[in-house]
């Protein structure tokens, strides 16, 4: 299809962003411990529009109530800051806090409109496997990207994607894995695939403070998803009692699925 063809058709359908986080590092050190040896990209995508809005006015009216209005210094969710207790989370202290911002932050999740997709590898089964191994955010990039943009073309709408920045060379590389994938295609999904169901052939990468909803959303969900996937394939032990099961939970059901038989492994997620 002609490329005028296709800008005009994606300016008229229906747009969507996918956001993406990761949890987990994207090098080949210390892969015999298991802390390092997963990275797992999780993304969720909302339609723009109500959808998007809904959800983001509802964090931060979540974020109002338990902080206080803070207009030059936002809370921003971001997980190793909750968990450690740091800044403004300091108050998680208190459990009537706690419990406040637990139950709140589950309800926001279940409320909010969006599909989630978490792609995780095993790197050092990767680089055992491959004398040359792609760079960990090459190969799964252009796994989320192949169901994302496959979503978007059994819908017939468009989208474009955001990831939070990392820093000056790891940016590069994701910008890197993605272009090269919307300008090359995968061995499943060819470029012309790509390139009528994406709006852009970069990704849009904001820093944490610029308190995109999106993007805190990813965050919060990455680490448990992962380690959820990862028990149920029985790569790692089963963590007991924690709050991110309950995370788990109330996220499944936004996994994306194969429509006719609601399989979701392979759609949703994705063990590479």
């Amino acid at each position: 299809m002609p490329r005028f063809v296709i800008k005009t058709l994606q300016m008229t359908t229906p747009r969507y962003r996918l956001y993406i986080d990761e949890s987990g590092d994207h090098t080949y050190k210390k892969i015999e411990e298991v802390s390092h040896r997963y990275l797992a990209l999780l993304g969720v995508w909302f339609r723009q529009g109500d959808d998007y809005l809904a959800f983001a006015d509802d964090l931060e009216k979540f974020k109002t109530d338990l902080f206080g209005r803070r207009p030059d210094s936002p809370v921003v969710l971001h997980r190793s800051d909750i968990i450690n207790r740091k800044g403004a989370f300091g108050v998680l202290c208190d459990p009537n806090k706690r419990d406040s911002f637990d139950n709140g932050l589950l309800e926001v999740i279940d409320r909010a409109r969006f599909k989630m997709i978490c792609v995780v590898l095993d790197k050092k089964a990767h680089q055992d496997r491959y004398v040359d191994p792609f760079h960990p955010y090459h190969y799964c990039i252009a796994a989320m990207l192949e169901r994302y943009a496959g979503w978007l073309v059994y819908k017939n709408v468009v989208g474009d994607v955001m990831a939070e920045s990392r820093g000056g060379e790891e940016d590069l590389q994701l910008k890197e894995a993605y272009r090269r994938t919307y300008e090359s295609g995968t061995l499943h999904f060819g470029r012309d695939k790509f390139q009528a169901a994406l709006t852009s052939k970069d990704i849009k990468v904001q820093p944490k403070k610029a308190n995109i909803a999106g993007l805190q959303l990813a965050d919060v969900l990455a680490y448990p998803v992962k380690q959820t996937i990862l028990v149920r394939k029985g790569l790692i032990p089963d963590p007991g009692d924690v709050f991110g099961k309950q995370v788990y939970e109330v996220g499944r059901k936004k996994f994306n699925c194969q429509e006719w038989t609601g399989e979701v492994e392979g759609y949703g997620y994705k063990c590479l």
